[in-house]
C-alpha cells in the first residue's frame, strides 16, 4: 500500500458505510429508547438494560467476527452480508407492540406490556449482533487496513463527524418523520437502506492488497494476553481514555432526547434545531482541528479536547431553568461546546489507536477495542445515569393524576454533572499516555 493513497472509491466506501452504520447506531441509541418509552412503557429501567445488554452483545460479536475476518483474510464479505442482515433486523423492530403481543398470544394488556419490553430488549440484541460484526469489527478493520499514519488524522476527523451527522439526521429528521409515518414504517425504510448498502458493498468494497489470512480462533483472546498489553502500551492506554470518555458519554446520552422532551419541555422542532446547530458548528470547527492533528501532537491536543468536553457538560448541567427561549440558547451553547470536544476526543483517540495497532493483529484487536469503547461504557454509564435519575425521582409530567404512569421518573440534569466529573478523570490519564508514546 502506498503512502498517502486513499482513493476516491475508498472515500466513497468510508462515507457510505460509515454514515449508514452511524445512522443505524444513532437510531438504536436514541430512537429505540424513545420508541420503548413512548409506545411500550415509560420505563428507564428497560432503556438502561437494553443499552447494557447491547454493549455486551456488541463486544462479543466484534471479538468473534474480527478474529474470523483475520483468519479468513476477508473483510468485504463480512461487511456486505452483515449489513444486509442488519437491515432486516432493524426493519422488523418497529412492529413490536403490546397490542400485537396481546392479539397474537391472547394476553391481557399488562402482561403483554411486560412481554413486549422483554421482546424489544432481545430484538435490540439481535440487531446489535449483526451490526457490530459488520461495522465495529470488519468495517473498522477495513479502515485500518487501508490507511497510513500520515492520513489517519484526516480520516478519523471524517469518521468522528459521521456519528454527529447521523445524530443530526436522526434527532431532527426522525423526530419529524415519526410523527408523520410512525415508528414501524420509519424503521422499515431505514432497514431497507441498510440492507441496500450491504448489497452495494458486494460490488464496491475491496480488501487491501496487504490483507492476508492470519491467526486462529484462539486469537479471540490475543488482545487480553499480558504480553500483548505490555508490548503495546500506547494502544491500551488510549483505550483507557476511550473507556472513561465513553462512560461519561453513556451517563447522559441514552437519556438525552427524553430529557429534552420531558424535563426541558422542548418540542420535536425545538430539540431538532438545537441538535442541528450544535452538530453543524461543532463539525465545521473539527474539520479544521482534525486536519491540524495530522501535523501536531495528537496526545497534546487531547488536553484541549477533554477540557472543552468537560466545560460543555457542566454548562448543560447548570442551564436547566428559565424561559423556553433562554433554555434553547443556553442549553444549545453548552451542547455546542460539548459536541465540539466530543468529536475531537473521538477523532484524536481513534487516530492514535490506528497508529499503534499492530498491522498483523488489526482484526483480532477490534474486539479488545469494543471492550473499552462499548462494553464497559455501556454497562457502567447507563447504570450511573439511571441511578442518578432514580435518586432524583422527578415525576413524568403531563399525565392524568389517575394514570399509574405518573409514578415513573424522567432524566435529571445531574447526569450531565456526573459526566463532567468522569471526564476529568479521563484528562488525568493523558500524561501516562504521553509518557508511553515516548518510550
Amino acid at each position: 500500500m502506498k503512502e498517502n493513497v486513499f482513493t476516491r472509491s475508498k472515500w466513497t466506501i468510508l462515507i457510505l458505510f460509515g454514515l449508514v452504520g452511524q445512522i443505524a447506531w444513532s437510531v438504536e441509541n436514541m430512537y429505540f429508547n424513545l420508541f420503548v418509552f413512548e409506545t411500550v412503557a415509560p420505563s428507564l429501567d428497560t432503556v438502561t438494560l437494553m443499552v447494557q445488554l447491547s454493549g455486551i452483545v456488541a463486544t462479543v460479536a466484534t471479538l468473534i467476527v474480527g478474529t474470523f475476518s483475520d483468519k479468513a483474510g476477508n473483510r468485504r464479505t463480512f461487511i456486505s452480508v452483515g449489513y444486509i442482515i442488519w437491515g432486516v433486523s432493524v426493519a422488523l423492530f418497529g412492529y413490536m407492540s403490546p397490542e400485537l403481543t396481546s392479539k397474537l398470544f391472547g394476553m391481557e394488556m399488562s402482561r403483554a406490556v411486560t412481554f413486549t419490553l422483554g421482546a424489544v430488549v432481545v430484538g435490540d440484541c439481535i440487531m446489535t449482533l449483526f451490526g457490530s460484526g459488520a461495522n465495529d469489527a470488519c468495517f473498522n478493520a477495513w479502515v485500518t487496513d487501508n490507511t497510513t499514519k500520515s492520513i489517519r488524522g484526516t480520516v478519523e476527523g471524517v469518521l468522528s463527524i459521521l456519528p454527529l451527522a447521523a445524530m443530526l439526521i436522526v434527532a431532527g429528521g426522525f423526530g419529524i418523520l415519526v410523527s408523520i409515518m410512525g415508528y414501524s414504517t420509519l424503521f422499515l425504510v431505514l432497514g431497507i437502506v441498510i440492507s441496500l448498502c450491504g448489497v452495494i458493498g458486494i460490488f464496491l468494497v475491496k480488501d487491501s492488497d496487504e490483507l492476508s489470512k492470519s491467526g486462529t480462533l484462539k486469537d479471540i483472546f490475543y488482545g487480553f494476553k499480558p504480553s500483548s498489553i505490555k508490548g503495546n502500551a500506547p494502544f491500551y492506554l488510549t483505550l483507557c481514555l476511550i473507556m472513561i470518555y465513553g462512560v461519561a458519554c453513556q451517563t447522559f446520552m441514552p437519556y438525552l432526547i427524553i430529557y429534552m422532551k420531558t424535563y426541558l419541555g422542548f418540542s420535536v422542532i425545538e430539540y431538532s434545531v438545537v441538535f442541528g446547530a450544535c452538530i453543524i458548528l461543532g463539525a465545521i470547527i473539527n474539520l479544521y482541528l482534525t486536519r491540524l492533528s495530522d501535523r501536531k501532537d495528537k496526545s497534546l491536543m487531547l488536553y484541549i479536547a477533554g477540557g472543552v468536553f468537560t466545560l460543555g457538560l457542566f454548562l448543560m448541567y447548570i442551564f436547566n431553568k428559565g424561559s423556553k427561549t433562554s433554555l434553547l440558547i443556553t442549553f444549545g451553547l453548552g451542547g455546542f461546546i460539548m459536541i465540539t470536544g466530543y468529536i475531537l476526543i473521538s477523532a484524536l483517540c481513534g487516530s492514535i489507536i490506528r497508529d499503534y495497532t499492530p498491522k498483523e493483529a488489526v482484526g483480532k484487536l477490534q474486539g479488545v477495542r469494543m471492550v473499552f469503547s462499548v462494553l464497559i461504557p455501556m454497562v457502567l454509564g447507563p447504570m450511573i445515569g439511571n441511578a442518578i435519575n432514580k435518586a432524583k425521582n422527578i415525576p413524568l409530567p403531563d399525565l392524568d393524576s389517575a394514570d399509574v404512569m405518573t409514578t415513573m421518573y424522567i432524566p435529571a440534569p445531574e447526569i450531565f454533572l456526573a459526566a463532567a466529573i468522569i471526564s476529568l478523570v479521563m484528562i488525568g490519564i493523558i500524561p501516562l499516555l504521553r509518557r508511553s508514546m515516548k518510550v
